[in-house]
């Protein structure tokens, strides 16, 4: 096992475009971290550079405390899993699991103590002698991972290795990667752009947009404090709400009411306010005691049950909350594509026993104490103090400034 540690890594290409800029995270011996980020942010690139696929441009990588910026892939030890499985289809389970052993010449009885190992790590014992034909897809991905863990690398490098699989499957297949890696106990790096699977996965969760780290934290604290309104709007599904609201004298005026604004915000003029599905509730079934709960009528366009809760879009008057940050992700989601029914439209999720349908209008319940406010121009969270460095293993303690300089000290 080994700590990786990025200090001010960059990646230029010929044509002067940096995919990655000025990146400094530290990543704790054992620690399972995740890079997540819309398509073109740089996370795979990032890992790439880690792996020695891609050349650094600036800055310095550290891997077991040795500075590897010269060394070719195969002198990191470390083993990458690919998005493809990259199987030998003519060799069995036991002989693709095998085969980088093979190749650094092991002998006949480390071959065989090791690949047995990974099959009992990985359920695979009985599938030894199959070929890669005759086997599933998560099957096929756990052989790709077997292959990796008889190297014993320092660190393990994933590259969104669970998105060929249909959904039911990667469910299956993030529950078997999260139990691998505690169980082994190695340095992982694992890519995704499923946000859903960086919440799942990970020790630390480092989100990244435009080749810049955004914020690296816990995935609670991503979600719950997120530094700015790339990071509140990418995590969590569904997605934020976020709407144009006015802060004077401590007040918040959304466009269907009035509510106190959050504690450390001392701004005033026009914000971007969010707030979260679940922090509205159909005013029937409103928990109690909330002293900054708001009701308002909400026209209901649609509802989606989902049995153990239901979905409500409801529409509201006034203009859509504006950002450059807003507008990536809804391109990032596909929602550009869209036409649009020139209605501003936000989600509730509700207790499965509302009454709520389409086509009706009922009374909504807002927990305010809930409430992010953001500055339009920056995208900035207005509640969040100067940066507070992160430190490797997931024991940060306040949420760092936006954009983000990963970690520092551990």
């Amino acid at each position: 096992m080994a700590e990786i540690k990025l200090r001010g890594v960059t990646k230029r290409f010929p044509d002067g475009t940096e995919a990655v800029k000025q990146m400094d995270l530290d990543i704790g011996d054992g620690e399972f971290m995740i890079f997540v980020g819309p398509s073109g942010c740089g996370k795979s690139t990032a890992l790439r550079m880690i792996a020695g696929l891609e050349d650094i441009s600036d800055g310095e990588l550290e891997i077991g405390g040795e500075v590897v910026n010269d060394r070719a892939p195969k002198d990191r030890d470390i083993a990458m899993v690919f998005q493809s499985y990259a199987l030998y289809p003519h060799m069995s389970v036991r002989d693709n699991i095998a085969f980088p052993l093979k190749i650094a010449g092991a002998s006949d009885e480390e071959v065989t103590s090791k690949v047995e190992e990974a099959a009992r790590i990985l359920d695979l014992d009985r599938l030894l002698d199959r070929k890669p034909a005759n086997l599933s897809g998560g099957q096929r991905q756990r052989v790709a991972m077997g292959r990796a863990i008889v190297r014993d690398p320092k660190a393990f490098l994933m590259d969104e290795p669970l998105s060929n699989l249909d959904a039911k499957l990667r469910v299956q297949m993030r529950t078997e990667v999260s139990r691998i890696q505690q169980r082994l106990g190695t340095t992982m790096v694992y890519v995704t752009h499923d946000q859903t699977e960086a919440m799942t996965l990970g020790d630390r969760v480092a989100v990244m947009r435009a080749g810049v780290l955004q914020q690296v934290d816990s995935p609670q604290k991503l979600y719950d404090h997120p530094n700015n309104l790339f990071v509140a709007g990418f995590i969590g599904s569904p997605a934020m709400n976020f709407f144009p609201a006015r802060v004077e004298n401590g007040r918040v005026t959304l466009p269907f009411g009035e509510a106190p604004a959050p504690a450390g915000v001392e701004a005033s003029g026009d914000v971007i306010a969010g707030l979260r599905p679940e922090d509205f509730e159909d005013a029937e079934f409103a928990p109690e005691g909330h002293d900054n709960a708001l009701t308002f009528d909400a026209p209901i366009v649609l509802t989606e049950s989902m049995g153990s809760e239901t979905y409500a879009y409801f529409t509201y008057q006034g203009g859509a909350a504006q950002s450059d940050e807003l507008n990536e992700l809804a391109a990032d989601a596909g929602l550009t594509d869209l036409p649009s029914s020139g209605e501003n439209q936000a989600v509730a999720r509700l207790d499965p026993q509302t009454k709520a349908h389409e086509g009706a209008t009922t009374r909504r319940w807002m927990n305010a104490g809930k409430l992010h406010l953001f500055d339009p121009h920056d995208g900035h969270n207005l509640a969040h103090g100067d940066a507070t460095p992160a430190t490797a293993g997931g024991r940060q303690e306040s949420s760092p400034q936006q954009p983000v300089a990963g970690t520092n000290e551990p």
